[in-house]
């Protein structure tokens, strides 16, 4: 029977009881050598025997509908199989959080690029030929908008406010009303998505590329037209998602409806230009942020408008001023989106969705409200900061923004930047610049099962681990609650026969699926404490050995069957009484040629306050890595579409310019903050994922201007646009 736990109140710190000293330590990921060394299957791996290979057939317009799929024109090349079509295969990727309807739009197509037909052939190579060479036809609807800059299918929601924005502007001594804009992005994750379908009578098991089984299981049972029991999906290894793979997607809808017609496995890949083409892009966007306040700094007025796309029909909106909601206070807020419709590939949750953008912007713009006020930026956010979230009035469950100002200010060497444009090194401008980092925190409903036996533990959720470490955590959590060894500990993942946990995505995975484990190992240790004849709180457990009621015994000993705890973790009253978010601080160093405009990002630091680190050694890598994403999306990210057409120019990783090793510097920093947040979960954690990108690009563009006196507002930052902006202010 499976315990369930609702958060209705602030929670003890059982783990810093414990002893154990597992958790929080950098330990080593327990599944990396398989990794490096090849032997970690992700889904394409290892084709079961008899398994076909199909390749997604893209539509070639950008709007308007399939008139006919002529199967003749493929059907004599050698190895081919079939072509399979239909309204099914028409399916969009389910947009922002799994589970949300994705668009099912019969014979439509909403953009160029989108998956409308599987081709399979005995290769992948027979199967790749076809697919070019298929012949589809074609209804195209004229005037079709593409550019989300001229487009007039507007949606415009009532804008969300807080006081009196207009009188509060109007009465501010110091006011700012700057636009920025920011380009589209996409999820460019390591693994390809790919899926492997076979079905045994009428039971299918699909190994994917997917982060949230949980609810993947249930889309994919909707898309197939059967009992969600009937599906097993296993993905024990994921190479990356970044949102890209939260929701069921095309390959895996064709793959299992070709197998089923076929009677035999079939695997669908994505190719990179794929990916590009067909997954899940961050909408491009345009912000304009009002800021007004007293001469003495303090904010008296903010509002963040916003305009980004999607394709019509769906649901999801880039939530651009997330964080500018509760990030700093102000007498009056006001906060607008308007959604254009276009046809382009579907926009959806990328990476801190919301704050990866809209902090781009509001931390430039608060860096421009206090050089207008002649005033230092770290003092400026410093004098800014509320004690409750501004729009809802909720207390922050547990805040130290201003210690990660202050530390990170102390600690980078603040007090030695100089004037804008007055430091130079040869043909060099040199400069710092910093922001403030925000990201919400949630709890989403995760299931774990612990077995505790006379040699060890085994932990059991369908949690994924995309490279962020959850078999490090899970099996940390789990020794420390029964005291072993983190090696006595296995840790399996990726299997929907195993309980239903968050999944990975918006930073919720190590609080939902630790917390669960958590509560699975408390239950043992309850049932271990009334063997040993003591409460609960006098049970300890430490390197094997259990002491509770004056007395000691091996914890093998006190075992005689193996013990089996199932539980489940849920948000609850602590989520509507108490606001919980990860707050930190980016700074930065940089160069800028003064005749090519390149930027040279010298040196970075992130000062963070995460809640409980799990491992300070994973955490540290999530962190660098939503850092090195800032970076990208200051000043290389672009993904470019054509107007004319709606299609991606940029359609691979030769287009689309990630950092590259030359692009990060050496010296870059993670300090984290000792916390705890006891409103937010049972272990006390904040989400690390999201975190280290808020802001960071931010921290990068204030650098610039410090340096060159050049203010971009066209994101990314590339030199022609640096140039550009030097010679407008003059430098």
């Amino acid at each position: 029977m499976t315990k369930t736990f609702r958060m209705d109140e602030a929670q003890p710190r059982l783990l810093d009881e414990t002893g154990q000293g597992i958790v929080g330590a950098p330990l080593d990921r327990p599944e990396g050598p398989k990794k490096v060394s090849g032997r970690a299957h992700y889904a394409a791996d290892g084709l079961p025997e008899g398994a076909a290979h199909g390749v997604l057939v893209r539509a070639t317009i950008s709007r308007g509908r399939i008139t006919g799929i002529d199967e003749s024109s493929v059907s004599g090349l050698g190895g081919v199989i079939g072509v399979f079509h239909g309204p099914e295969f028409l399916r969009n990727p389910a947009q922002g959080m799994a589970g949300e309807a994705p668009v099912q739009p019969g014979d439509e197509v909403h953009y160029h690029g989108q998956p409308i037909a599987l081709v399979v052939a005995e290769s992948f190579e027979a199967a790749r030929d076809a697919a070019q060479r298929l012949v589809v036809s074609y209804e195209a609807e004229e005037g079709v908008e593409t550019d989300p800059a001229s487009a007039s299918a507007l949606e415009q929601d009532d804008p969300e406010t807080a006081g009196d924005f207009d009188a509060a502007f109007a009465a501010s001594e110091v006011t700012l009303d700057r636009s920025y804009a920011t380009a589209p992005q996409v999820a460019a994750a390591m693994e390809p998505h790919a899926a492997v379908a076979e079905w045994e009578g009428d039971s299918l098991t699909l190994r994917g590329a997917l982060q949230m089984l949980r609810f993947n299981k249930d889309e994919l049972a909707d898309s197939l037209g059967i009992p969600a029991e009937k599906v097993r999906i296993l993905a024990p290894y994921v190479g990356g998602g970044f949102g890209s793979k939260l929701g069921i997607g095309p390959e895996a809808v064709a793959a299992a409806l070709a197998a089923r017609a076929l009677g035999r496995p079939v695997r669908v890949v994505m190719t990179r230009q794929t990916v590009f083409d067909a997954v899940l892009r961050r909408s491009e966007t345009s912000q304009r942020l009002r800021l007004g306040a007293d001469r003495d700094g303090r904010l008296r007025a903010l509002s963040h408008d916003d305009r980004v796309s999607n394709i019509e029909g769906e649901g999801f909106a880039e939530p651009v001023s997330q964080a500018s909601q509760f990030l700093y206070g102000a007498d009056g807020l006001s906060f607008a989106q308007t959604l254009a419709r276009v046809s382009r590939t579907p926009a959806g949750s990328v990476r801190a969705p919301g704050e990866a953008v809209g902090m781009l912007a509001l931390e430039q713009a608060m860096d421009e409200l206090a050089e207008a006020l002649e005033m230092c930026p770290v003092e400026l956010r410093l004098k800014n900061l509320p004690e409750k979230n501004p729009m809802t009035g909720q207390p922050f469950s547990a805040t130290r923004l201003a210690d990660c100002l202050r530390e990170g200010a102390d600690r980078f060497g603040w007090a030695d930047r100089k004037p804008m444009g007055s430091r130079r090194e040869g043909e060099w401008f040199v400069g710092m610049g910093m922001a403030s980092a925000a990201r919400s925190n949630m709890l989403v409903k995760s299931a774990a099962r612990v077995r505790l036996g006379a040699d060890g533990a085994v932990v059991e959720t369908d949690m994924t681990d995309i490279g962020t470490g959850t078999y490090a955590i899970l099996g940390q959590i789990a020794a420390e609650m029964l005291g072993l060894r983190v090696e006595q500990v296995e840790v399996r993942l990726g299997d929907t026969s195993f309980p239903g946990a968050s999944g990975s995505g918006g930073s919720f995975g190590a609080n939902s699926a630790g917390s669960a484990t958590f509560l699975a190992a408390k239950a043992i240790r309850e049932t271990l404490a009334g063997r040993m004849g003591c409460s609960l709180s006098e049970l300890t457990l430490q390197d094997g050995i259990a002491r509770g009621g004056n007395r000691e015994m091996p914890l093998s000993e006190l075992v005689e069957e193996e013990l089996v705890e199932e539980a489940s973790v849920e948000a609850g009253d602590t989520s509507e009484s108490h606001f919980s978010s990860g707050f930190g601080a980016h700074f930065a160093e940089v160069a800028v040629h003064a005749y090519t405009g390149e930027v040279r990002v010298r040196r970075m630091l992130g000062v963070m306050a995460m809640g409980r680190i799990l491992n300070e050694k994973t955490a540290r890598s999530q962190a660098l890595g939503g850092m090195i994403w800032g970076l990208g999306a200051a000043l290389t990210e672009e993904m470019a579409h054509d107007p004319r057409t709606g299609h991606v120019v940029t359609r691979d990783l030769a287009n689309y310019h990630v950092p590259a090793h030359a692009d990060v510097p050496g010296d870059m920093t993670v300090v984290f903050l000792e916390e705890r947040d006891d409103m937010a979960n049972p272990i006390q954690t904040k989400g690390i994922g999201e975190l280290g990108i808020s802001g960071a690009g931010a921290a990068i563009l204030n650098a610039v201007r410090n340096a060159c006196g050049a203010r971009v507002y066209d994101m990314p930052a590339t030199p022609d646009r640096v140039i550009a902006a030097m010679e407008a202010a003059g430098s």
